[in-house]
């Protein structure tokens, strides 16, 4: 049934780009919100602000296993053929169905600028099996990851990780963070973003925050206990704290003793966080780029490591305190001896600073608007 599925998308998919032509345009693909993230923002804003610049276009919606959210995904594919056909470069931050399964122009180019700044744990095709992962079958079926002309690092460090994760050749790893590289460094945008959330939150700067922001898992049973746990055990005398879920969470916080700022993003709570707690989620980047002292919360390590798995040695590269025991790491907040230069050692890795993230992205892609390159059709 999946293979008449694809071989009718194609064919009608054929019948799209035989009508429309390709123009100076970039879309921007995304399945993590149904809203433009930063990143697709802060390019936005810089394509516009050059000579000429492409028509820019961002498709962004969440695709939810249940029906007729399903169904009414197909149709959102259908408008991603027009852009794809009428586009000379297509930028996703997420698996993209179309991307991978469809039979493109030659002239396309497809860039993946994955969600996260670094790398923490297994996706894609490492994970294919496992039950955090796609079947063997179902991978193979939608051609995940495929039809990449480049993938988007932030730094050499995990460029073998990433492409793994891809199945793709590490050769087409190039090394551009993230745009919001430039808002993290930016003291100006912190300085406005505490603004704003203190204002609508003042209660917040009363005392030292603690943000928490867990990782997505399958199976949540194990993480509501661990909100639970530490919901019960802060000392609400002493400190505010904050739990961002992750967007797909089915999780429901309800406690007055907790914020969870829906009118702010879990990004936009790094720039007022005195400390982070996390797991696995490579927010852990972006707080450490933010010089947030971070602390490792892994309740369910061993179970973690087993269905998913890791791209380093967790227990020991980790930059902080690293328990299954809330009240261990509350104590090690409580006692503030963090070393900082560890945690600068460990970004570093991971993250190449430069003041001009989206720029640099910019002007990598400005040549295929100008000239699209021919290559053979994926």
């Amino acid at each position: 049934m999946t293979s008449i599925l694809l071989f009718l998308l194609n064919r009608f998919y054929a019948i799209v780009k035989a009508f429309v032509p390709a123009r100076n345009k970039v879309t921007l693909v995304s399945r993590q919100s149904d809203e433009p993230s930063v990143n697709f923002l802060l390019l936005k804003h810089e394509f516009e602000s050059r000579e000429d610049p492409p028509q820019i276009v961002m498709l962004c919606k969440t695709l939810k296993r249940r029906f007729p959210r399903e169904f009414i995904y197909l149709f959102h594919i259908f408008r991603q053929m027009y852009h794809f056909a009428s586009s000379r470069v297509v930028i996703l931050d997420s698996y993209c169905i179309l991307a991978s399964v469809a039979e493109h122009r030659s002239d396309l180019v497809i860039i993946q600028m994955w969600h996260s700044i670094g790398t923490m744990k297994r996706f894609g095709h490492t994970t294919v099996g496992t039950s955090e992962g796609s079947t063997e079958k179902l991978a193979q079926a939608m051609r995940m990851h495929a039809n990449y002309d480049y993938i988007f690092a932030s730094s050499d460090a995990y460029r073998e990780q990433l492409a793994a994760g891809f199945g793709n050749d590490p050769r087409k790893v190039v090394i551009k963070p993230l745009p919001y590289l430039d808002l993290l460094t930016s003291e100006t945008y912190a300085r406005d973003t505490r603004e704003r959330i203190f204002n609508q939150f003042r209660e917040l700067s009363d005392k030292s925050i603690i943000l928490y922001c867990p990782t997505f898992r399958k199976d949540e049973h194990g993480l509501q206990k661990a909100v639970a746990a530490l919901i019960d055990a802060v000392d609400y005398e002493r400190y505010n704290l904050v739990i961002k879920l992750h967007p797909l969470s089915k999780i429901v916080v309800d406690d007055p003793r907790v914020f969870t700022a829906e009118e702010f993003t879990t990004f936009d709570m790094l720039f007022v966080a005195d400390v982070a707690i996390s797991d696995y989620s490579c927010i852990i980047y972006e707080a450490g780029l933010r010089d947030i002292p971070l602390y490792f919360y892994c309740f369910d390590y061993e179970k973690y490591e087993r269905t998913r798995g890791l791209t380093f040695d967790y227990l020991h590269d980790c930059p902080g305190v690293v328990s299954p025991d809330i009240h261990m790491i509350l104590e090690a907040i409580d006692q503030g001896n963090y070393d900082k230069d560890y945690l600068r050692a460990f970004i570093n890795k991971y993250v190449i600073m430069t003041p001009t993230a989206t720029k640099d992205i910019v002007d990598f892609i400005m040549p295929f608007l100008e000239r699209p390159p021919a290559r053979d059709a994926a």
